[in-house]
């Protein structure tokens, strides 16, 4: 009679483990006091306990109003130092620019094989890439592949001709990021296993990206809050000051 399926004792016992973990975590540092990005990279990467290399993440919360179109904020940077994932790369492309993405490293290229593969529910891909004549075909798809966050855009440089390009890229460390609807933008800068100042790097890679696709509409204060954390860890609060000179 539907309801939601009975949680075992053993999920109740990973719960309380994950919990318990992290209310370890938090007794470790400050949660009000907010920390110079070296400081709040190493006690991330202090307190993250999970037994796999857990992923650095980095949110900033952002002044402005995502429901007003002159205030959507989305586009895509190259981190320095990538993000320790590699990423699959499906390329929609015909003839020389399906053989540039093949060349140029893509795991998939292909065309209306690939769309009715997608269909049918195949997804072992992270990112699409599609040329600009190809987006008609794709544009199918639009329903399964944007729910998801991967459909091709012109503005994350996923709609080129220049496929070499964007597959070099998106292996390279290339990431994309998105306002979501209460103003807060969410990206991965590295794993637990990077080396402090490469996370930091990337972590003001994103920063600088963000200052410079300033909405002119955006009143007030634009960055309000940055914190950074792991795949299983609490948020801990940079000092805007030392990441928005």
């Amino acid at each position: 009679m539907g309801g939601k399926a009975a949680i075992t004792t053993k999920e109740e016992s990973e719960m309380a483990k994950l919990s318990k973990k992290y209310m370890e975590a938090v007794k470790q540092y400050d949660q009000n006091q907010v920390y110079d990005p070296s400081e709040a990279i190493a006690i991330v990467k202090k307190i993250a306990s999970a037994n796999f290399d857990e992923t650095v993440e980095v949110a900033v919360r952002l002044g402005v109003d995502p429901k007003k179109a002159d205030q959507q904020i989305r586009g895509a940077v190259v981190l320095p130092h990538g993000t320790g994932k590699t990423q699959r790369v499906l390329v929609f492309a015909k003839g020389e620019k399906a053989k540039e993405a093949e060349a140029a490293g893509a795991d998939y290229v292909g065309d209306d094989d690939y769309i009715n593969k997608i269909q049918q529910g195949w997804f072992d891909f992270d990112v699409v890439v599609a040329t600009p004549d190809m987006m008609g075909a794709v544009g199918k798809l639009g329903r399964i592949l944007g729910p998801k966050g991967l459909m091709p855009n012109p503005k994350t440089g996923t709609v080129t001709f220049d496929v070499a390009k964007a597959v070099n890229e998106i292996k390279a460390g290339k990431i994309e990021y998105r306002v979501d609807k209460a103003g807060n933008i969410h990206a991965p800068i590295g794993k637990v296993s990077f080396d402090d100042s490469k996370l930091v790097e990337n972590l003001q890679t994103i920063i600088d990206t963000l200052i410079k696709v300033k909405p002119a509409a955006a009143k007030g204060q634009y960055i309000r809050n940055v914190s950074v954390s792991s795949t299983m860890g609490p948020g801990v609060k940079i000092n805007l000051s030392k990441v928005t000179k």
